[in-house]
């Protein structure tokens, strides 16, 4: 049964991740993600775990998406201010957008590398003081700020017809290279649009992110819509896996089903 909400701030999560999961046949956990003004918030979700060592965002991510886990960080649990600055726990400082860090390393000058951290879409800086991360299902954010999906592109595709099946919109994306959890939580929580990233080295190597996986970040609104989509284009023949037609087979008969 697809459940579609009647306001944007109540959700039958676990029935939406359920369809996610038929529809579309998610390896993934789906989570979210919720930003808090104080510590004493974060902390007060239910079966919070709060790390015990100095982590990436990314792997603070993985832990709620691999490890199915609720966690809460303050920017005194990230390793530096990169990953606190795409959250907006950390200032963009004279020094983090000079990109000393990264030139000779992910850039060839420091006019690149500056060039780079300007780039990056970042939620305001001093509004939060903590995040949380934890499995959609769990309904522990009561709603999440932003909901974060990894699939394979051919999913990933089918996910993103599903959303323009109603109220049909072009959607632009960014990739801003390294550093391209900005494209996609980054730009989420600042813009409350939907953002699609190709994962950077680091979601791949702390956070797990796995060879083929691209991730989806956006606000919980958007998912009963974009379950509608799905369940429409399903009927209609067009749903995952999609099925090889073959590139030697006369084109017609596929043609006439799904164009």
């Amino acid at each position: 049964m697809t459940v579609i909400a009647t306001d944007e701030t109540s959700f039958d999560f676990p029935q939406i991740v359920a369809d996610l999961n038929r529809l579309l046949r998610l390896r993934a956990t789906p989570i979210g993600m919720k930003m808090f003004a104080t510590v004493a918030e974060m902390e007060a979700v239910p079966r919070i775990r709060r790390p015990s060592d100095v982590h990436t965002t990314d792997q603070i991510v993985g832990q709620a998406c691999r490890n199915g886990w609720t966690v809460g960080i303050t920017m005194q649990d990230l390793v530096g201010a990169q990953c606190g600055a795409v959250l907006g726990l950390h200032e963009r400082s004279e020094e983090w957008l000079s990109g000393d860090r990264m030139t000779g390393v992910w850039y060839g000058t420091q006019e690149d590398a500056a060039a780079h951290q300007a780039a990056m879409d970042l939620p305001k800086y001093g509004e939060n003081q903590a995040m949380a991360v934890s499995p959609l299902a769990a309904g522990r954010l009561n709603p999440p700020d932003i909901c974060l999906i990894y699939a394979t592109p051919a999913q990933m595709i089918l996910f993103i017809n599903g959303l323009q099946w109603l109220g049909y919109k072009k959607l632009d994306f960014s990739c801003v290279g390294e550093s391209a959890c900005a494209d996609s939580w980054g730009r989420a929580l600042k813009t409350g649009e939907p953002s699609l990233s190709i994962p950077c080295f680091a979601e791949r190597r702390y956070g797990g992110v796995m060879d083929d996986e691209m991730l989806i970040a956006l606000p919980p609104k958007f998912l009963p819509k974009i379950i509608v989509g799905l369940e429409a284009l399903s009927k209609n023949g067009l749903r995952f896996p999609i099925a090889p037609y073959g590139v030697n087979n006369d084109v017609r008969a596929g043609m006439g089903v799904s164009y």
